[in-house]
């Protein structure tokens, strides 16, 4: 009955009569799309990934496995790692270590170090597939019919492929703002973390994670870094939480504009760096400021239209499915996308019924002070269950690394949002400290789990963690602080 309500029952009866050349094209080699296309080929069908990355302005380009691997997740944890380094230098002299050298650092050495590891990824990925029998493409794709793409390489030839399915995993590339002498004078993310110069002074517009993640460890490599924010800092995220992470890069040299954008880009001088000026206009007055720069990082704007599908995520055209980044309302996170393609291919091929849930996923902002947080922001939790219905619970701590040192003496927080109506249920879980991602993934298991304040309660903390003050503020609050 589900076969014939789902049109499937006369496929199912006399098998397709469409003979296609592969049973799963997949259209992006990113982490999603890969999965997805292993994930078929291990169930026994024929699949294809095309990939084509579309050089920046400045040129740049990069291999198989998506932003994640190549401008993403990955260089910008090991710069973040870098500059966590720099701190650790300099708090060691504290803990008896003497070196009478000058330390600096050479944005050549890591950035090869960094792209080394990236090429070797990229090398790994194409491996995976030819281990296990997906063809792979370093093509555009373009669909042509219903069921046939045509596929353009980097020297314009072109071949066609059939398939009965298709999965879109694109994910999403940054654009321009569109303002005169953009194009020719600034970067993207997409070109920072292969840049082959130190980018020296450097003016980062916009206030998403991924602009402070990179205004954070390019400020810890020792390099003047400026935040132009137009309105709020990390939107969609707990703001009482992103502004204590604004703050605390603020207290450590990074400079904000807040409430200006950009209207114009000009190039004073050649070089790498150059010199550049920068004309920005408040969003609340008239007022106009001009600044010089070496390097100017626009903000992450994306270009590729989002995509609404089902709860299966299946589009509305039958055949054509779509995971990741390029999903309407769905998290922008490489987890998910992993996750999304692996179920969507054992849904497709291995008989399964198990779909993605995109609730209550962990998830950390790599900013010089770490964030991490799991599921709903206190703006969120009071609009869904109102003001009076919602218990929040914080606490500030001073990690015992930063005592020796002596250094951000209760900078850090955690804070946890419970839903009075439902037993106390933890809604929202929210860490800014060392160690974030560590820490969030083991809370984001227990919320996954119906986490309530009374288990939460009668968890018995590990001493001393950072991890403890979660279990702490439920019923000691700020008196964790003391200990």
């Amino acid at each position: 009955m589900q076969a014939h309500s789902d049109g499937l029952l006369q496929k199912l009866l006399t098998g397709d009569k469409e003979d296609y050349e592969y049973d799963l094209i997949v259209i992006g080699g990113g982490s999603g799309g890969l999965a997805c296309s292993k994930e078929a080929a291990a169930l026994g069908k024929k699949a294809m990934v095309l990939d084509y990355v579309v050089p920046t302005p400045k040129g740049t380009t990069w291999g198989l496995g998506g932003t994640c691997v190549n401008v993403g997740c990955i260089p910008k944890k090991l710069m973040h790692q870098t500059a966590l380094l720099g701190t650790a230098l300099q708090d060691s002299r504290k803990f008896g270590w003497e070196f009478d050298e000058t330390v600096k650092h050479n944005w050549d050495t890591m950035k090869t170090a960094v792209n080394n590891y990236i090429a070797s990824l990229n090398w790994g990925y194409r491996v995976q597939l030819r281990d296990k029998n997906v063809t792979y493409m370093n093509s555009y794709a373009e669909f042509v019919e219903p069921h046939k793409i045509k596929a353009t390489n980097k020297r314009g030839k072109e071949t066609f492929h059939t398939a009965a399915k298709f999965v879109l995993a694109t994910g999403e590339r940054p654009r321009y703002l569109g303002i005169p002498g953009e194009k020719e004078c600034c970067i993207t993310s997409d070109d920072l973390f292969s840049l082959p110069y130190c980018p020296g002074k450097t003016l980062v517009v916009g206030a998403s994670y991924v602009a402070l993640e990179c205004g954070g460890f390019l400020a810890g490599l020792g390099l003047d870094v400026t935040i132009m924010v137009r309105s709020i800092l990390l939107r969609g995220f707990d703001q009482d939480m992103a502004n204590r992470a604004g703050a605390h890069m603020e207290e450590h040299g990074v400079k904000f504009i807040r409430r200006f954008v950009p209207t114009k880009v000009e190039e004073l001088e050649k070089g790498e760096p150059g010199r550049l000026k920068v004309t920005a206009k408040s969003t609340e007055t008239d007022e106009v400021i001009e600044g010089e720069y070496n390097t100017v990082r626009t903000f992450q704007l994306f270009m590729n239209g989002k995509i609404p599908v089902n709860d299966e995520e299946q589009t509305n055209v039958p055949h054509i499915y779509a995971i990741g980044d390029i999903l309407e309302g769905k998290l922008e996170l490489t987890p998910v996308a992993i996750q999304a393609g692996k179920l969507l291919a054992r849904r497709l091929f291995g008989g399964s019924s198990v779909k993605c849930d995109y609730v209550n996923v962990p998830t950390t902002v790599f900013t010089p002070l770490e964030y991490g947080s799991c599921g709903l922001s206190e703006e969120k939790a009071t609009e869904l269950y109102g003001q009076d219905n919602i218990e929040v619970f914080h606490t500030l701590f001073w990690p015992l690394e930063f005592t020796v040192p002596n250094r951000d003496n209760n900078k850090c927080y955690a804070k946890i949002i419970c839903n009075k109506l439902d037993s106390d249920r933890v809604v929202g879980f929210h860490y800014l400290g060392p160690n974030a991602g560590e820490v969030t993934q083991g809370f984001g298991a227990a919320i996954k789990c119906g986490l309530t304040k009374e288990q939460l309660d009668s968890t018995i903390g590990i001493h001393p963690t950072c991890a403890e003050v979660n279990e702490a503020c439920i019923t000691i609050l700020s008196d964790v602080t003391q200990d």
